[in-house]
């Protein structure tokens, strides 16, 4: 049976933390490498039939694509201080990379070539959705209209502590024209206490199963963990009280269209009724 949860460092490889790809059991269309760097490291990735997003978690890094200029990414402090510029490297190329800091590296399965790009933090939508203990901020960085790439589809969440996001849970494991696209996807997690330096940060993530798609995850995760999400209901992802929580979501699939549409789950779709007249969280947005 294949495994959906991965603790931090339960999937590191050659010097990469983290690495989920196609040759992870059960998955297909997207991968993540995430590696903590210290200066004067480097890491390098083949060329193959994917196409990249690199983006710094912390700290700053320098891309440089096969036969191309190196890309000089900025960086920032952490995911609690605002949105990070990226690099898009496309199929066909593969990268070197160095600098100091934490790294994720963003895949999903392509073909087409297209050329490596830099896309500045300015340039990143950030929305603040739902209200009330369902309030949180989604920065698009990789979203179909934020970048152009063949299949990718990326952003990231910050949810406050004691709120839920994902919620209610929803799914996209079937295509149907115009209202749902068949995605799987990555959660990669990070964390923090509210009083720095006290407590153990923790979260937690459901998968429940779909119609003819059995899966039961319902995970305690912490910072650097990864649960995947090939088909079947997700949500709520939970930060509990105490500890701020942030995950970065890497998804594609197989259909033709780089869409990201889903469904609610028919047993609690009501509940964005309740939403209406609620007020945004004012702890939104982070990192201003």
């Amino acid at each position: 049976m294949a495994n959906w949860y991965y603790p931090k460092g339960s999937a590191a490889l050659e010097g990469w933390t983290t690495v989920i790809d196609s040759a992870t059991e059960g998955w297909e269309h997207t991968g993540l490498k995430v590696a903590e760097l210290s200066q004067g490291q480097t890491l390098s990735l083949p060329a193959g039939p994917v196409e990249r997003v690199v983006l710094p978690l912390s700290g700053a890094f320098t891309v440089l694509p096969d036969g191309g200029d190196g890309i000089v990414l900025a960086g920032r402090p952490s995911v609690w201080t605002g949105p990070s510029d990226t690099a898009y490297v496309g199929p066909g190329q593969g990268l070197r990379l160095s600098g100091e800091g934490r790294v994720a590296v963003c895949e999903a399965a392509a073909t087409e070539a297209r050329p490596a790009t830099h896309q500045p933090a300015s340039a990143v939508p950030v929305e603040l959705r739902g209200a009330g203990a369902c309030s949180r901020e989604v920065r698009n960085f990789g979203t179909p209209g934020t970048l152009a790439a063949q299949s990718i589809i990326a952003c990231e969440v910050i949810t406050p502590a004691g709120n839920w996001s994902s919620y209610p849970p929803h799914k996209h494991d079937e295509e149907l024209e115009g209202v749902e696209t068949a995605l799987e996807e990555i959660y990669y997690f990070q964390m923090r206490s509210i009083a720095q330096g006290q407590g153990a940060p923790l979260a937690y993530q459901r998968v429940s199963a779909s119609p003819g798609r059995e899966i039961d995850v319902l995970a305690e995760v912490h910072d650097g963990d990864v649960v995947l999400v090939p088909f079947g209901w997700h949500g709520p992802s939970m930060a509990a009280p105490g500890y701020d929580l942030y995950y970065l979501n890497i998804m594609a699939g197989p259909g033709r269209e780089r869409a990201w549409r889903t469904v609610d789950h028919p047993d609690h779709a009501w509940i964005r009724q309740t939403l209406e007249g609620q007020s945004l969280d004012p702890r939104l947005p982070f990192g201003v």
